[in-house]
C-alpha cells in the first residue's frame, strides 16, 4: 500500500502522545512521520531553534516527554527545509502537526495541510456568535493570538496551561477561568492537547470543548481517501 502522507511535527517524531488519535482516523500503513528536531540533542536544539527575548514562542514535545520552547522564525525556516526534503522523497500530502502561525511555508507540488489556515475559519463557522475561550500552552503566545482569531465574531479570552507539563489540574483551572470570563466554547489550541483532555473538560464545564488537532486529522483522512 502506497505511503503518500507524512506528518511533520516541530518537535521529534513520532508524536507518541497523539499517535493513538492519529491512527483513529489515518491508516497506519499509509502514513509516515517526520520531525524538525529529529536526531538533535537538547543542546543542539537550543543552539539552532532556541528562543531569545522578544522572539515569538512555539512549544513542542521531545521524545523523552519534556517540553521545549522554540523561536517561531527559526522553526519556520527549518520547517521549510523539511517540507522541500519531504517533497523530494515523494510525499504527496504533508500534515503539519502544529497550530502555530506560519505565513511563508509553501510547497512545489505536495498538498500542505496547515492548521493555522484551516482551524480558525472552521471554528468560526462552528461557534457562530458564541464567546470563545482559547487555551494556549505558554503565556507568551497570548499576545500573538489576535490576528489568528480575527475571524471570530468576538475577540476570544485566553488562559494558559501546557499539555506537556504538570498535570491535568492546571488545564482544568485554565478552562474554568475561561468560563468565568464568559466563554461559551473552549478551544484547546495546541497539538499536544488530547481527546481525554477534551472529554474531561466538557464533562466538568458543561459547554463545548473543541480540539483543533482532531479537526485537522479528520480532514487529512478525507484527503487521503480522495488520493488513494
Amino acid at each position: 500500500m502506497k505511503t503518500n502522507l507524512v506528518t511533520l511535527t516541530i518537535g521529534q517524531s513520532p508524536r507518541i502522545d497523539i499517535l493513538p488519535m492519529l491512527l483513529t482516523y489515518l491508516p497506519e500503513a499509509q502514513i509516515a512521520h517526520a520531525g524538525l528536531l529529529d536526531g538533535l540533542s537538547r543542546q543542539q536544539i537550543e543552539q539552532e531553534f532556541g528562543k531569545q527575548d522578544g522572539d515569538r514562542t512555539l512549544v513542542s514535545r521531545l521524545n523523552d516527554g519534556s517540553q521545549v520552547l522554540l523561536a517561531s522564525h527559526k522553526v519556520e525556516r527549518g520547517l521549510q527545509k523539511c517540507i522541500l526534503q519531504l517533497e523530494e522523497q515523494g510525499f504527496e500530502t504533508i500534515l503539519l502537526l502544529c497550530t502555530g502561525v506560519f505565513d511563508r511555508l509553501h510547497t512545489n507540488r505536495a498538498m500542505l495541510l496547515k492548521p493555522d489556515r484551516i482551524v480558525p475559519p472552521l471554528i468560526a463557522t462552528i461557534v457562530g456568535d458564541l464567546q470563545v475561550g482559547v487555551v494556549v500552552p505558554v503565556v507568551e503566545q497570548t499576545a500573538e493570538q489576535a490576528s489568528k482569531w480575527k475571524v471570530l465574531s468576538h475577540p476570544p479570552c485566553y488562559a494558559v496551561a501546557s499539555p506537556y507539563q504538570a498535570g491535568d489540574g492546571s488545564l482544568l483551572d485554565a478552562a474554568l477561568s475561561l468560563q468565568e470570563q464568559g466563554a461559551e466554547v473552549v478551544v484547546l489550541d495546541c497539538i499536544g492537547y488530547q481527546q481525554r483532555h477534551r472529554d474531561r473538560l466538557q464533562k466538568i464545564l458543561g459547554i463545548p470543548v473543541l480540539l483543533p488537532n482532531t479537526l485537522v486529522v479528520k480532514l487529512a483522512a478525507e484527503v487521503l481517501v480522495q488520493v488513494r
